[in-house]
């Protein structure tokens, strides 16, 4: 599930010039439910090769066997076990006190396999040929803001942005997945880039991220304040939809504004309770899931994350999510407009509760990632 939240934080600092902390200077560090954060750590101890698999921070195979024995011994053994192998397996090191945190949920819908009046809006396959664009096969003159591209019989070459996408540039290639009944909608499921959908036949489908144009992403809500319709408060989630209500004649030229277009693939579901996956693979848990900038953190790291959501309503819907949340929280997906070391996504759930609380959540925050420490036999050595 990549998601296409914007809003960047401070670049902030490289992972070796995070400032080393102890777990007494974490406020709220003794309250947290750690059997809860221990279990969804356990993910990545369930599913091989997991660990640290993307980012800066890598560990050895041993080093990752090692910490995740330790993690199934402590399962099961209550809060203050799980305490206990946060501490012995890692450091706090504090990212930045001046982060930034938004909420990110998934969309339950009604949806249609048949395009109608009142399913006109199309989630798309990824198209045929579609590639992300690397050192070794970047084409001469390329542009530098393009990410993705189409591999054809004459060599890599763009594909059409949002704009173009939106009036037909591939309507003829066959690729509608599925379609919803709203345009706005759609455009939603972009920025969360899953979605779970009801069928009006009475089956139910899950959809997730499968690729993108790699055209440069645009927050339509920036675009809106920088034309003085409003301030970043007022045009959360639930602030555009009702500008998208006032303003439907001028709804596509705003949809338009953001050149990136997201394509989906239909997601085996394997147990309904289960979040969307993320970038690891592996579900995403509902206010433990944290989406990060891969260029600073790496997946399946611990985060200890200290923010204010006394002006979001509804948090109790979440469980866990409180007023002042000192919380553990795990790395383990990401988001293509998600830069800085201290700018994280938390994960809601999935909903329609999930997508408003997410939609208020644009806070500042405070990050403390936890690295792993070296493995016991290296440790009299340092």
């Amino acid at each position: 599930m990549v998601t296409e939240e914007t809003e960047a934080a401070p670049a902030g600092k490289t992972p070796d010039e995070f400032e080393k902390t102890g777990f007494d200077a974490l406020p709220g560090w003794s309250d947290d439910d750690h059997a809860d954060a221990l279990s969804a750590f356990l993910r990545f101890c369930r599913s091989s090769g997991t660990l640290l698999s993307k980012g800066p921070i890598r560990l050895s195979a041993e080093r990752a066997d090692e910490i995740c024995k330790n993690a199934l011994a402590a399962e099961g053994a209550g809060h203050s076990a799980a305490k206990t192998f946060f501490e012995a397996e890692f450091d706090p090191y504090v990212i930045d006190a001046k982060g930034f945190v938004t909420g990110y949920y998934e969309p339950e819908l009604a949806a249609s396999r048949t395009q109608s009046d009142a399913f006109p809006a199309p989630l798309l396959n990824a198209p045929e040929g579609l590639v992300q664009i690397t050192r070794s096969n970047r084409p001469r003159n390329w542009p530098e803001e393009l990410s993705h591209g189409r591999q054809t019989a004459k060599g890599i070459v763009p594909l059409p942005d949002r704009p173009a996408i939106m009036a037909g540039a591939l309507e003829d290639e066959g690729l509608d997945l599925v379609y919803l009944s709203d345009p706005v909608e759609a455009f939603f499921v972009h920025v969360q880039g899953s979605a779970r959908l009801r069928l009006t036949d009475g089956a139910a489908m899950r959809v997730g991220y499968a690729g993108k144009t790699g055209h440069p992403y645009t927050s339509v809500a920036r675009v809106l304040v920088n034309r003085g319709e409003g301030t970043p408060e007022q045009l959360t989630m639930t602030g555009l939809r009702k500008w998208f209500a006032d303003n439907p004649d001028r709804r596509d030229e705003l949809l338009g504004q953001n050149r990136s277009y997201i394509f989906f693939r239909e997601v085996e579901v394997e147990d309904p309770k289960d979040g969307p996956i993320g970038a690891a693979g592996l579900p995403l848990v509902a206010g433990r899931s944290l989406a990060v900038d891969l260029a600073h953190l790496s997946i399946g790291l611990p985060v200890f994350l200290e923010t204010s959501l006394s002006d979001v309503k509804g948090l109790s819907d979440v469980e866990g999510l409180t007023a002042d949340l000192r919380r553990l929280v795990i790395a383990d997906d990401t988001g293509s407009s998600i830069k800085g070391a201290a700018r994280g996504d938390l994960f809601v759930g999935s909903g329609l509760a999930a997508g408003r609380i997410a939609g208020d959540i644009r806070h500042a925050a405070r990050m403390t990632v936890l690295l792993p420490k070296p493995a016991r036999s290296e440790r009299g050595n340092r």
